[in-house]
């Protein structure tokens, strides 16, 4: 006597047993080695294609967090239909409030979640070739990764405007990229704080700018992006 399965029976016997088991050591250890090796990847070429003066260190590393986090959400939704529908259950009601002050810091957010889901997915050939193409497409796109060097803030006390225009002039003369951080006017003279990089020369840069006429003083301050001036 063949008794028949209901669609609840059947949904059962297929889908709801399959177990976590599923996840070997080895397999797991794989995947989270790729979804490291891409997310390093992804923290260098953000660093180095970077288009404003000072990237954000802390979003640098979270790319290889999401990347890695992204890998584990999608082999335990592979793996475990209940498992999957809580996941998409919990990420529901997850609210993020940070606001993305650059465009490209979207593009890269995409990225690690697409290297992450196709390393969770075992599909490894992919997340490489696939990531190594990015890479190479945002080399070409940024003519040669222009990023890099060590960043600062340049804090300059000049009697007026001419002066901080003096200082503008040097800064655009020496080819370096800066961008304005504060500007404070006070006993009828001028405070003005740039973010820059510097690869090599700064002491000399600093010292051009220090006995420019108009300018009281300069200072160089190193700085990692992570507070506000």
């Amino acid at each position: 006597m063949n008794e028949t399965l209901s669609f609840s029976d059947l949904f059962n016997q297929s889908l709801l047993n399959t177990s976590l088991q599923e996840l070997t050591l080895g397999r797991l250890l794989l995947a989270m080695a790729v979804s490291l090796l891409l997310g390093l990847f992804l923290h260098l070429v953000y660093r180095r294609a970077f288009q404003g003066v000072i990237y954000s260190r802390s979003f640098g590393l979270s790319l290889v967090v999401i990347t890695m986090i992204t890998t584990i959400l999608i082999m335990v939704g592979a793996s475990n239909v209940v498992a999957s529908l809580g996941i998409i259950g919990a990420l529901s009601i997850v609210r993020f409030r940070t606001a993305v002050k650059e465009p490209m810091d979207l593009v890269f957010l995409f990225w690690a979640a697409a290297a992450g889901v196709a390393t969770g997915a075992g599909t490894y050939v992919l997340a490489l070739v696939g990531s190594a193409v990015i890479g190479l497409g945002m080399f070409l796109l940024t003519g040669g990764f222009p990023g890099g060097g060590v960043p600062y803030l340049l804090v300059v006390q000049t009697t007026g405007e001419e002066g901080d225009t003096r200082v503008q002039a040097v800064l655009r003369e020496a080819r370096q990229r800066y961008r304005l951080k504060s500007r404070a006017v006070a006993d009828g003279g001028l405070e003005v704080t740039y973010e820059l990089r510097l690869k090599e020369g700064a002491s000399a840069l600093v010292n051009q700018i220090a006995h420019l006429d108009g300018v009281q003083s300069a200072a160089l301050i190193a700085y990692n992006g992570d507070y506000a001036a």
